[in-house]
């Protein structure tokens, strides 16, 4: 067979670039997306535009990458974006944005790729989940349940595309040394809000967190395993021991006392 050819959405920054650079590296023609491209002219990935909130932009980008090459073989479903603030301050456009953009719009990239994977009986989709998705973590609530929706409607389509030979999962990074703290939406508070110094002091770690996190690379080493793989998990983690291994400890530990070990962790 020949080279593959993979879309990577979000590869202008973090881990979706980097995902991008390993598997053009590893010799896959690789072509990844940006809301604006010119922003990014020393790009070594070709970046198609590409909105996921916006299905115009989406059927355009499948046709132009169809119309280049021919074909589609891998979907990297990985843009998306942070979110922090409490649930019951939070602006509910921006929630209902957040789920437009890291559930709606990578399920309609998939949806916009499926057809012509279908046509070929073959074809991998990985949706890029996070370690976040499987706990509920305070002042991330809307991040956390946007990600594991996108877990859960991976399981579906899993099940759905198997007689087509389209082989589906998700990969759940934890956190990672990436510029996304510039990207992400802190919701305002207001000094005088209850959670005021809760929250503020809640930022400082998360941004804590990445700046001393893992070289994303390892993120486009694994999927490079991934996609080479017939009969892929369901899903697959990447990050910290201690990331990790939180997720078991959630099925194992009653759910008083992992709660409590998540406080304490925050410092909530």
């Amino acid at each position: 067979m020949s080279t593959k050819v993979v879309l990577v959405t979000g590869a202008s920054s973090g881990i979706g670039k980097s995902i991008a650079q390993t598997l053009k590296q590893k010799g896959f023609v690789v072509y990844g997306t940006a809301r604006n491209p010119k922003n990014y002219p020393d790009s070594i990935i070709p970046l198609l535009p590409l909105d996921v909130t916006d299905q115009q932009t989406i059927n355009s980008c499948i046709s132009d990458l169809l119309a280049k090459e021919g074909r589609i073989d891998v979907l990297i479903n990985n843009a998306g974006r942070g979110i922090n603030g409490t649930v019951e301050e939070m602006p509910i456009e921006e929630a209902k944005h957040i789920f437009d953009t890291n559930f709606f719009g990578a399920v309609a990239v998939a949806q916009a790729v499926i057809p012509h994977m279908r046509s070929h009986k073959s074809g991998h989709i990985v949706n890029i989940t996070s370690i976040a998705g499987f706990m509920g973590l305070p002042f991330r609530g809307f991040y956390s349940a946007s990600k594991s929706a996108l877990n859960i409607i991976t399981e579906s389509m899993r099940m759905e595309l198997k007689p087509f030979g389209i082989e589906v999962c998700s990969l759940a990074p934890g956190d990672f040394a990436t510029d996304i703290a510039s990207r992400r939406y802190n919701a305002p508070i207001a000094k005088d809000s209850p959670y005021f110094e809760r929250y503020n002091n809640q930022l400082q770690q998360i941004d804590d967190h990445v700046d001393g996190a893992m070289n994303p690379e390892i993120v486009g080493e694994v999927i490079y395993t991934i996609v080479n793989k017939s009969g892929v998990r369901v899903n697959y983690t990447v990050g910290s021991f201690l990331q990790k291994l939180s997720i078991y400890l959630k099925r194992l530990l009653p759910s008083k006392l992992f709660e409590a070990m998540l406080s304490n962790h925050y410092k909530q």
